[in-house]
């Protein structure tokens, strides 16, 4: 019960310097306003930093659609050399029959 009223006491103690504090103290009003300062600054930068991140955001979107692109062109040329790949054996095929339709006809 003692350290109920103690506290209380302690309590009420502070409480009444907190009443009693001068905010026209000089000291205090300069580190407010030094406080300020930072925060204004603080904020600045976040600001700029918000805008930065905003445009990195961009930029990777902007070249992961390039990179998309870039392998989807890959992948259509791949297409396409395989394709050319396989007409190139079939002529080989066709010029291979061919020629050994010459051979039986020349014998």
């Amino acid at each position: 019960m003692n350290s109920i009223i103690e506290k209380e006491k302690k309590l009420n103690e502070a409480l009444s310097k907190l009443k009693n504090l001068d905010l026209t103290n000089p000291d205090l009003r300069n580190n407010i306003d030094d406080l300020n300062s930072q925060k204004t600054q603080l904020e600045i930068e976040k600001s700029q930093l918000e805008d930065k991140y905003k445009s990195l955001l961009n930029e990777h979107t902007n070249l992961t659609k390039k990179l998309e692109e870039i392998q989807n062109n890959e992948k259509l040329e791949e297409k396409k050399q395989t394709e050319f790949s396989e007409k190139i054996d079939e002529l080989n095929q066709e010029t291979d029959t061919l020629l050994e339709e010459i051979d039986k006809w020349q014998m």
